[in-house]
């Protein structure tokens, strides 16, 4: 933490933050301390609750009305003292010296302002700038953060900009005024692995060239590793361990880092390969937390000194920890790292080949628009969207096909199509020899009882008014067949299947954690028996520990019912981990199919490369090789032609990629890549550089 008085943008010492529930003020954050330097980036990672979010708000001095900084607490920005700043002080610092990128852009985003007219006003307000100036300046801004046609997107609403636009114009609304701290809170959690390798190459380009000092809150080890030069790892509101990234990568000191680090799938492990490492149990609550050290109650190396309060050691120049065994874990005396049992058998490729459960034959779903007043006088009828345009695929019986693609791709129309939340266009879909038809109402009981879905948000899928007893009780009675009693027993069996107890058959969603939410929704999934369970997405929200548990919890169901999934994910690591066979999609056709080791072996679809090397990987020795995707999907409105993907390739040859649909071209064993290039040449292309490469030194 030592960095000369000159260069340090920001220092902080015994930060405490306290909310007020009731008549009670709550410890939210306990004696944080971090330091900032000028073009230096600074990570806060952590469980969901372990107060990196309050860290931010608290430093800025941002807090909700029943927030409070406790009086010893100590914020020096610039060299000046803000700990006690009043919020009519502290407005004239947020937006001009010290800026904050929230998670969500389109919350942070005035709907109903032009995105030109909101920068601007910042630019007016901050830097006295009349209304010509400042949009000039925000034109210049929009195309630094590499907004295409800036002078276009000045003049347009949030709702017309991607999720991606929408975020570089959060970040340049941001770093308009040249802050000498930006404050970033999981910019990138809810966009694509694409657009997110890009905004984290802007935000690193930028703190350098701004010579500014930036704070980022995230739960991705993998973005910290590759973007950060320092992090910082709380848990229950206290700091568990400080270091270089490079040092806490190589050589964590504190369980719980450990475990973290260890709950990470890596690119290449599969579910057959090992088990992934979880942290037992969950967060304290903060209003009833443990005697000692926080952290002991889900702590494998736990002794009766741990329920005293460890200090905050340094154990050498630069690092900090709060344990009291970490010499022992430094000398390696003990150990948290356990090799995990794989939750399912490994098989040989052959072995791999079941019957095909699920047949997909050239499935389409356009989606009619509207004619505008304009189009209609000059009878004109608008293209629809193209959201599936043609799709094969087959899920056999016990595997798991993992579907990937960037947003707006179409996987989750398809997974609605399956599922009969949409009537398609055109195509089939045959699940056991049963034509499904396109629409759920029009299914009977049979085919809803062996296909279900376990959604994103489990949050949004389980009624709050149920208990979870209730929402499993009912696809048992009306799929299943089964009476009250035999309902009640097999809720019971089911909750202990995803390693809960039978208590929890009594709670409400409200009461439970967000990766309990999502066992019972899978509990739930499986109640009717299903043959094969369409998964969303459903662990994208979760916290990395809770993901693992959820991940192997997956495969061992899997191994235990012979069930299929359909696995729909934008984490290419998580993907590869679960599923036996990968699609990549775009813009409404496949372009890729085939084992999911081929996802990592070229040659690749040059957009499988792009996905493939957009993956923050949770390892700062490790360097994936750049293949970075500037623009934005086309719109499924306006497909372009030949080739889908020719208008974002890096590798596009020439004029047939423009005007001719390419070819599937057979690379053996299964693997199927649709592409003009032939499979020796892109082989060439993509063998230069390995896509994991472990740097020299």
């Amino acid at each position: 933490m030592a960095v000369e008085t000159g260069d340090t943008v920001l220092s902080v010492d015994n930060l405490s933050v306290s909310y007020k529930v009731g008549r009670r003020w709550i410890r939210a954050v306990r004696e944080f301390r971090v330091e900032v330097a000028r073009g230096q980036i600074v990570g806060v990672v952590g469980e969901s609750g372990s107060g990196k979010s309050t860290v931010a708000t608290g430093i800025m001095q941002f807090l909700p009305p029943n927030g409070r900084t406790e009086p010893d607490s100590k914020i020096a920005f610039m060299g000046e003292d803000i700990s006690a700043s009043p919020r009519r002080a502290m407005q004239h610092i947020w937006g001009a010296r010290m800026s904050m990128v929230p998670q969500n852009p389109a919350a942070a985003l005035n709907p109903s302002i032009r995105v030109g007219e909101q920068v601007a006003e910042i630019v007016r307000r901050h830097m006295g700038a009349d209304r010509s100036a400042a949009l000039a300046q925000v034109v210049e801004e929009f195309r630094r953060v590499n907004l295409p046609d800036p002078e276009s997107i000045l003049k347009r609403y949030p709702h017309e900009l991607s999720g991606g636009m929408q975020q570089r114009v959060v970040i340049a609304m941001a770093l308009i005024t040249s802050p000498q701290l930006l404050v970033l809170d999981e910019p990138t959690t809810s966009i694509d692995v694409t657009t997110e390798a890009v905004i984290l190459d802007l935000v690193k380009n930028l703190i350098r060239d701004e010579a500014a000092g930036a704070l980022y809150v995230t739960h991705n080890l993998g973005v910290v590793a590759q973007l950060c030069e320092r992090v910082v790892v709380m848990y229950a509101g206290e700091i568990m361990e400080e270091a270089s990234v490079a040092a806490l990568f190589e050589r964590p000191l504190h369980p719980y880092t450990i475990g973290l680090l260890n709950s990470v799938p890596r690119l290449g492990q599969t579910k057959r390969d090992v088990g992934l490492q979880t942290i037992p149990g969950r967060p304290p609550s903060l209003t009833d937390l443990p005697e000692g050290c926080v952290y002991a109650p889900r702590c494998p190396l736990a002794i009766p000194i741990c329920h005293t309060r460890p200090p905050l050691d340094v154990p050498a120049e630069g690092r900090l920890v709060r344990c009291h065994r970490w010499r022992e874990i430094d000398a390696g005396e003990v150990s948290v790292s356990t090799k995990e049992k794989a939750g399912v058998e490994a098989i040989d490729t052959a072995d791999l080949e079941r019957e095909k459960l699920l047949r997909v034959e050239n499935l389409v779903k356009h989606f009619p628009i509207r004619r505008s007043l304009a189009e209609m006088i000059r009878g004109v009828k608008p293209a629809p969207v193209r959201a599936v345009d043609g799709v094969n695929l087959n899920v056999q019986r016990g595997r798991t096909l993992g579907l990937v693609g960037e947003s707006g791709s179409g996987k989750t129309t398809l997974s609605r199509l399956i599922i009969g939340l949409e009537d398609r266009t055109a195509g089939t879909i045959d699940l056991l020899g049963m034509d499904l038809r396109g629409d759920v109402h029009d299914r009977d009981k049979q085919a809803l009882a062996e296909l279900q879905m376990v959604f994103q948000n489990p949050q949004n899928s389980l009624n709050p008014y149920l208990t979870v007893g209730q929402a499993i009780r009912r696809p048992l009675i009306t799929l299943a067949g089964m009476n009250r009693a035999e309902a009640d027993r097999e809720v019971c069996r089911l909750l202990r299947a995803v390693n809960l107890r039978d208590e929890y058959a009594l709670r409400y969603p409200g009461e439970l954690s967000g990766g309990e939410k999502q066992r019972v929704a899978i509990a739930r999934a499986f109640a009717s028996n299903p043959s094969l369970i369409i998964c969303d997405e459903p662990v994208s929200s979760l916290d990395v520990s809770v993901q693992s548990a959820v991940l192997n919890l997956l495969a061992q169901l899997q191994e235990e019912r012979d069930t299929a999934y359909l696995f729909i994910s934008h984490d290419l690591a998580v993907v590869s981990y679960l599923a036996d066979y990968i699609a990549v999609m775009y813009l409404g056709q496949l372009f890729e199919v085939g084992y999911g080791r081929d996802l990592f072996s070229p040659p690749l679809h040059p957009y499988t490369e792009a996905l493939v090397s957009a993956i923050p990987v949770a390892d700062p020795s490790r360097r994936v090789r750049q293949v970075r995707l500037t623009d934005d999907i086309p719109s499924p409105r306006n497909m372009p032609t030949g080739c889908r993907f020719h208008t974002r390739c890096p590798h596009k040859i020439g004029a047939i990629c423009e005007n001719e649909a390419p070819p599937w071209r057979d690379d053996g064993d299964g693997h199927f890549i649709r592409c003009h290039i032939p499979l020796d040449e892109l082989r060439d292309l993509q063998s230069d550089l390995d896509l994991m490469e472990r740097e020299d030194g």
